[in-house]
């Protein structure tokens, strides 16, 4: 035991308090670590699929049923046929007709072939809509900015943006000075004349040459390049009376009937009242022409003509005098022939 603990015997006791207050002290100074309270993170939906645009179902278009004409009273396979352009023998076929000659009354005949389609209605379409990306444009862009320029600065009148003429010299007033101003004014140049207006352009006037109009220019482009049938006297015509179907040629008896235009012979005979002998060409789907009141038919159905061949006689069967009927028709109804041949 050492000298202290012999003199005092608290002492030690003391020591130890001290120093476990030391030690308690400096455990509490110590700081302790920072929590850092974090929030929970909102947890993210899964994302959704986006539908793909529907295109919109297009009505169908409404089929029409095929023309039709029903037989009248006096009707012939042969008069339909002509009135409608079409060739009588596919008529028939197409309606099933042995005999050209036996129609009813009331019958109803398709004036198409059975494998062609139907023609359509014009339907509204509806068209999907398509989303347009946007369009960029030079006039859409934002205007480039002018070259900058270096601007007055208030006070700073030496400057090269602020002054706009060179600075005057101040000189104390004397006679001399007076005489120098006097003699730089007078010799300043005088200023130079106005040039003279120049005198307004000179514009030659051209006069439009008139194209010359073709001799046979038919109003239709896809009608057949035509030639009178016939030489002889134009008795009748279509300006003469609308109610005619075509023009009447006068002539002699046996004189050459030839083919207007290249075509093909769809008919030959006397089976349509009021023609005579009849020969009737077709040209192309559009255009047909016909010849009546022949003495005599020098062709066969199912022939190929061309354009200025003989193909009849002149007669007047069904007719008062020797004379040609010649009809032009398009689409099977009845055009002025005068619009189309070329002037006689």
């Amino acid at each position: 035991m050492s000298r202290y603990a012999s003199a005092d015997p608290t002492l030690g006791t003391k020591l130890a308090a001290v120093a476990l207050v030391i030690i308690v002290a400096g455990c509490a100074s110590r700081s302790r670590a920072p929590v850092e309270e974090r929030s929970t993170l909102p947890s993210r939906a899964p994302p959704v699929a986006t539908p793909a645009p529907t295109t919109p179902v297009s009505p169908e278009p409404e089929t029409r049923p095929p023309p039709t004409y029903v037989v009248k009273r006096g009707d012939t396979l042969y008069k339909i046929a002509l009135d409608n352009g079409l060739d009588y023998r596919e008529l028939a076929a197409w309606n099933a007709i042995e005999n050209v000659n036996v129609i009813r009354e009331g019958q109803s005949l398709r004036l198409t072939a059975p494998g062609e389609p139907a023609a359509a209605s014009t339907g509204v379409t509806t068209t999907p809509l398509r989303t347009v990306p946007p369009v960029t444009s030079a006039d859409a862009r934002p205007p480039t900015p002018a070259a900058a320029t270096p601007l007055a600065v208030p006070g700073a009148r030496n400057t090269e943006s602020y002054k706009t003429q060179p600075k005057a010299l101040k000189e104390p007033w004397s006679e001399q000075a007076m005489r120098d101003v006097q003699r730089s004014a007078t010799a300043l140049p005088p200023a130079p004349p106005a040039p003279e207006p120049a005198p307004p352009p000179i514009v030659a006037r051209v006069e439009p040459k008139p194209e010359p109009k073709s001799a046979a220019a038919a109003p239709d482009d896809d009608g057949p390049s035509w030639m009178w049938p016939a030489q002889g006297k134009l008795i009748t015509g279509n300006a003469e009376n609308p109610n005619l179907k075509g023009i009447d040629i006068a002539g002699k008896l046996g004189q050459p009937v030839v083919a207007s235009a290249a075509g093909k012979v769809v008919y030959a005979g006397s089976g349509i009242r009021g023609y005579g002998k009849l020969i009737i060409v077709k040209h192309n789907a559009t255009w047909l022409s016909a010849y009546a009141h022949n003495r005599d038919i020098l062709v066969k159905e199912g022939q190929q003509v061309a354009k200025g061949q003989s193909i009849a006689e002149m007669g007047n069967t069904d007719a008062e005098q020797v004379m040609l009927h010649f009809e032009i028709r398009r689409h099977g109804t009845p055009v002025d022939p005068l619009k189309y041949l070329p002037p006689a």
